[in-house]
C-alpha cells in the first residue's frame, strides 16, 4: 500500500504533512499553505487563542528572578511592540537590527517585527565598534534595539557616528542619552494591532542573519517568512520536543542557533522553552538549572559538551531529560560517550548553517553512530559532490551540497544581501554549495571532514583535521583541541594540534613526548601531527565556532 502524506498534529498541520514509518521515523516530508504565511500571527496568535493560559517561555534573568510568559501575553505584548515601533517610524522593509542577548524584550522585538513586516537582523552583544561598522553599512540598518548591558550601546554609539542612515535607536535595560527606552515606552501603547490588509509573509524578506565568518567578513544570509516552518523537523524530529516539558538551547539570541532552538520550530510544535539570560557559562550552573527546572530536551554545541563532561554531573539529576542533541561543530566520539555514560543519552548530533535549517542528522528513529552526523533530513535532496560536480561513491570525500534544481526547500536562504556574487559563489548548478566536506557511508550516515578550506594536503593525502581531533580527545587531559596545517618544504603542507589542557594539567616537555608517542599508536603515519602546541586558549567566532584560519595564520 502506498504511503500518503498526513497532516501533523497540532497547529502545524495546517502547513506541514509527512510521511513516516511505522517507528516514527520521517521519511518524507511536504508543505503547504505557506504562500502567506507569518509566524508571528499564524502560529503565536492562534496559539494564544487555542491556548492562551500554555505557557510559551519560561525566562530566569541573571539575578534568577523567574517570568513566566504564556501564549496570550506573547500576543499581547508583541502587539504593544509592534504598535510601538510603528509609532517611530518603523515600517515594511526597515532593516532592524537586535543586540538583546538573551532578554525577554527580543522575544516581543522580533515578533513585532514580523508583524510589521519589518526584517529584523539579529547580532552578538560581543560585538566591538569596528564590528558594528561594518554590519550597520552592509544591511544598510534603519534602527536598532539593544541591551543597556555591558559597552553595547558604547560600541554602537562609536559606530553609528558617521551613520546617518539611523531612524531610532532603542535601549532595552535602562535609559540613555540619545536612546529611547523600551521598557519605560512600551506600556503607554495598546496591546491591539490590526493585522495589515497586505499581510507581509511567505516570500517576503523576514530575517536576516550574519554567518559566523570563520575564514572572511560574515555575509547575511535573507531568510523569507517560510523559513520558520524549515524549523519544524528542528524541533520535532531531532530535538523531539515535549509540548508538555520544556526545551532548553543554549545559544545567544544573536546567532541562527536562537532561530533553531528558542522559537520556531519549537513553537510550532507548541512545545515551551526555557531561557537563562546568563551573563557566563557555567557548567555547574546549567546543570542545576536543568535538575530545577524539569528540562526535557537540551541543545548546546560541543564546546558546552566539553564543558559539562568535565564537570561532575553524578551531583545533579538529570533524569527528566528526555533528549539531548548537539551542531555547531562536529562532536568529537569520546564527548559522545562521557555524556551517555553519565546520563544514559546518546547525543543526537546534527548539521546545518546560518544558510539552512538542520539538514543532516539523527531524527526521531535514528540509531546514533559516534562521531557521524547522521542521515540526511527529508526536507532537503542532499548530496556529496566532487569538484567537477558528480556524485561522490559511498565513504568517498567530497562537498556537502543541496539541490534546488528541482525547488528551493523552505528553509533554504533567499541568498546573501546585496550580494549576488558571493551568492553565485555558492548557488550554481542547480545546487547550494555549502563549503563543508563530508563522506556518506553505506547506511546513509554522513561523516563531517571538515570545511573545504580545512582539509590538509600532506604528502600526498588528504586529510580531514576531524579525525586526528577526535583521537586527540581521548587523553584525559584534553579539554579541547584543533588541528591545522603549516607549511612544510617537504610535504607541502604538515600537520599541528593546538591543544587546551583541563584545568590542573602541567604543559611540560614530557607530556608533549607522551601525546606524539599516543599519536604513533593511534593514528596511521600521514595523519600524525608533527607539530604539537599546548595553548591557554583556542581563537573562536563569537558564536564559539574554532577560527583555524586565525591558528594557521598565527
Amino acid at each position: 500500500m502506498e504511503n500518503k502524506f498526513m497532516p501533523e498534529e497540532g497547529i502545524a498541520g495546517k502547513y506541514v504533512s509527512t510521511v513516516k514509518t511505522p517507528e516514527g521515523y520521517l521519511s518524507a516530508i511536504k508543505f503547504h499553505n505557506d504562500d502567506h504565511f507569518n509566524f508571528a500571527y499564524d502560529v503565536v496568535d492562534v496559539l494564544a487563542e487555542k491556548c492562551p493560559d500554555k505557557t510559551a517561555m519560561l525566562h530566569i534573568s541573571r539575578d534568577g528572578k523567574e517570568r513566566r510568559f504564556t501564549f496570550q501575553d506573547m500576543m499581547l505584548y508583541t502587539n504593544r511592540t509592534a504598535n510601538y515601533f510603528s509609532y517611530i517610524g518603523i515600517k515594511k522593509g526597515d532593516r532592524v537590527m537586535l543586540v538583546l542577548k538573551r532578554h525577554y524584550q527580543f522575544w516581543f522585538a522580533i515578533l513585532a517585527l514580523h508583524k510589521i513586516g519589518a526584517v529584523a537582523v539579529p547580532a552578538t552583544y560581543l560585538l566591538t565598534r569596528k564590528d558594528f561598522e561594518y554590519r550597520f553599512k552592509a544591511g544598510h540598518i534603519d534602527a536598532v534595539v539593544a541591551t543597556t548591558d555591558g559597552d553595547v550601546i558604547s560600541e554602537i554609539n562609536k559606530a553609528t557616528k558617521g551613520y546617518e542612515g539611523l531612524k531610532a535607536k532603542i535601549a532595552v535595560g535602562g535609559s540613555r542619552n540619545g536612546w529611547l527606552s523600551f521598557n519605560h515606552d512600551l506600556r503607554f501603547f495598546s496591546s491591539h494591532f490590526r493585522r495589515p490588509a497586505h499581510t507581509p509573509g511567505g516570500d517576503d524578506p523576514m530575517l536576516m542573519y550574519f554567518t559566523s565568518g570563520t575564514t572572511s567578513y560574515p555575509k547575511m544570509a535573507a531568510h523569507s517568512y517560510k523559513y520558520p516552518l524549515g524549523h519544524y523537523v528542528t524541533a520535532k524530529f531531532w530535538h523531539q520536543v515535549n509540548p508538555d516539558g520544556m526545551h532548553l538551547s543554549i545559544s545567544d539570541t544573536g546567532w541562527g542557533k536562537a532561530a533553531w532552538g528558542k522559537l520556531y520550530g519549537q513553537w510550532l510544535c507548541e512545545a515551551p522553552v526555557f531561557v537563562y539570560d546568563y551573563d557566563e557559562f557555567f557548567a555547574n550552573e546549567i546543570l542545576g538549572m536543568i535538575e530545577k527546572y524539569k528540562i526535557t530536551t537540551f541543545c548546546a554545541p560541543p564546546t558546552v559538551y566539553r564543558m559539562l563532561v568535565h564537570a561532575d554531573m553524578s551531583k545533579f539529576d538529570l533524569s527528566s531529560l528526555e533528549n539531548a542533541s548537539t551542531a555547531g561543530e562536529a562532536l568529537n566520539t569520546e564527548v559522545f560517550r562521557k555524556f551517555q555514560n553519565a546520563t544514559g543519552l546518546a547525543i543526537m548530533e546534527g548539521f546545518g548553517q546560518t544558510e539552512t535549517t538542520m539538514t543532516i542528522g539523527c531524527l526521531k528513529g535514528t540509531e546514533p553512530h559516534p562521531g557521524s552526523m547522521g542521515k540526511a533530513n527529508p526536507q532537503y535532496d542532499v548530496q556529496v559532490l566532487r569538484p567537477d560536480g558528480t556524485p561522490c561513491q559511498p565513504k568517498e570525500v567530497g562537498e556537502i551540497c543541496v539541490r534546488t534544481a528541482d525547488g528551493i526547500p523552505n528553509g533554504l536562504f533567499k541568498g546573501y544581501y546585496l550580494d549576488p556574487d558571493k551568492t553565485a559563489s555558492v548557488w550554481y548548478d542547480g545546487f547550494y554549495h555549502t563549503g563543508d566536506t563530508a563522506c556518506v557511508d553505506e547506511l546513509g550516515y554522513y561523516w563531517y571532514v571538515g570545511r573545504v578550506d580545512d582539509v590538509i594536503k600532506s604528502a600526498g593525502y588528504r586529510v580531514g583535521p576531524f579525525e586526528i581531533e577526535n583521537e586527540i580527545m581521548k587523553l584525559p587531559y584534553v579539554l579541547e583541541c584543533a588541528v591545522t596545517s603549516v607549511p612544510d618544504k617537504i610535504r607541502g603542507q604538515a600537520i599541528k594540534a593546538s591543544i587546551v589542557l583541563t584545568s590542573g594539567t602541567e604543559a611540560t616537555d614530557q607530556l608533549k613526548k607522551d601525546v606524539m608517542k599516543y599519536m604513533r599508536g593511534a593514528l596511521a603515519s600521514y595523519k600524525r601531527p608533527k607539530f604539537v602546541e599546548f595553548v591557554a586558549e583556542l581563537p573562536k567566532t563569537t558564536s564559539g565556532k574554532i577560527r583555524r584560519i586565525q591558528i594557521r595564520e598565527s
